[in-house]
């Protein structure tokens, strides 16, 4: 077949690997420049972590033995206290259990290096305004999808498009101090929440997440700074001139049905399912959807209609609940990493997982270093809460009777 695919990012460029395999002929059209000439995604683009789903698709190209050079392991969570103490959490109980840190130029550099070797070709610079000939489109052209627009015209198409009430902008640490290979969290609540991202020249990536009423009343950003976040002031040297200079990011959750039309057309990616950044899992679920997209291709090598039927049905369930739970865990960010309460919470699931390996799977565990579909996840998760819950009612049960058994000795 001749496909185009619209949008040259991380899902665009990996799918195209995916087909040109397949012998198919694929073109890519991207609006901004060739990112092996110009690094557009400066300022613009939050740190990607890379986890277990995308790392297996960028396996199953035989790109990973190049990615892995681009990376920084995050071990686990570095999180601030008020009083300037770090306390270290880490993801899990095996040492492969980690995230790895990889700017978004670096991964898309190298799916599109990878890509133009296996015979792909990329058009950049190009702004389309109408679906490109070929016998079928992909639209990999993220969370505001030109295809996603031209399919639905005329058509009985739902769409929703929610906007977080909050924005960010990219600070620079020239160095951390203590844990540079872990996500560093400066919780805030509702007044603002920092994560950091490891680079592999020592720096890190800090991303400033503030209300818009906030970001917008700041007029001397290292006295806010001074008044918030005061540990965190004197890592960033250049705090004034890039809070002056780095646009404002917006955050967006967009779900929309279908994700197909007529064998045509597909969309993959925040085209089809844009969620917020709080777990993750954004980029990782869209490099998951060209694997799911590959599979379906391949079970309906002559039918794209099935096999795109095939693949909403497969995915939606699970990227709806990723949709909740990065939702969910832009509270936990905030707020919950600081709770002692939560963090015995973790630590005894993390216990349980050590003492019933494969039996007692934590949600952050079968979510960032499996592959298990995102539903199932929650589901698992659930059943294992309500384990916890009848054993602590159990445990309180048993020590009522006992101090009773006491009083009446």
């Amino acid at each position: 077949m001749k496909i185009a695919i619209v949008g040259a990012g991380p899902a665009g460029s990996l799918l195209s690997c995916y087909l040109a395999a397949r012998g198919h002929r694929v073109d890519v059209y991207e609006r901004r420049a060739d990112p092996r000439r110009y690094d557009d995604a400066e300022g613009r683009s939050i740190n990607l972590g890379l986890s277990a789903r995308g790392v297996k698709a960028l396996t199953d190209v035989g790109l990973m033995a190049d990615i892995w050079p681009l990376t920084v392991p995050m071990r686990g969570r570095a999180v601030h206290g008020p009083d300037g103490k770090v306390a270290f959490h880490p993801y899990g109980n095996h040492q492969e259990e980690i995230l790895h840190s990889i700017s978004r130029r670096d991964l898309v550099v190298s799916l599109v290096a990878h890509a133009a070797r296996a015979g792909v070709t990329f058009h950049y610079d190009t702004q389309l305004s109408a679906l490109p000939e070929a016998d079928v489109v992909v639209g990999a052209d993220g969370a505001f999808s030109t295809v996603r627009t031209l399919m639905g015209r005329g058509a009985r198409a739902d769409f929703r498009q929610e906007y977080l009430p909050w924005g960010y902008k990219e600070l620079t640490i020239p160095r951390m101090p203590v844990h540079h290979e872990a996500l560093h969290v400066w919780p805030g609540g509702d007044d603002g929440l920092i994560v950091t991202h490891p680079n592999l020249d020592g720096s890190a990536t800090a991303t400033l997440f503030l209300p818009y009423d906030t970001l917008a009343a700041i007029t001397d950003p290292e006295a806010f700074f001074a008044r918030r976040f005061p540990d965190a002031l004197a890592l960033i040297p250049d705090l004034a001139k890039e809070f002056a200079e780095r646009p404002v990011g917006h955050l967006v959750s967009i779900r929309t049905a279908p994700w197909h039309h007529d064998g045509h057309v597909v969309l993959i990616g925040d085209a089809a399912h844009a969620v917020y950044p709080f777990y993750g899992q954004g980029m990782n679920s869209a490099l998951e959807d060209c694997t799911v997209l590959d599979a379906c291709l391949a079970e309906h090598p002559d039918h794209p209609a099935a096999a795109f039927a095939a693949f909403e049905s497969r995915r939606r369930p699970h990227t709806d609940v990723l949709d909740e739970l990065s939702r969910q865990n832009f509270v936990e960010l905030r707020e919950r990493v600081r709770s002692p309460l939560h963090h015995a919470r973790k630590r005894a699931d993390l216990t349980l997982a050590r003492l019933l390996p494969g039996r007692w799977v934590p949600l952050y565990t079968a979510v960032s270093h499996t592959t298990t579909p995102y539903a199932d996840a929650l589901a698992r998760a659930k059943r294992q809460d309500a384990v916890l819950r009848w054993t602590a009612a159990g445990v309180a049960g048993l020590a009522v009777v006992a101090m009773f058994a006491r009083k009446v000795r």
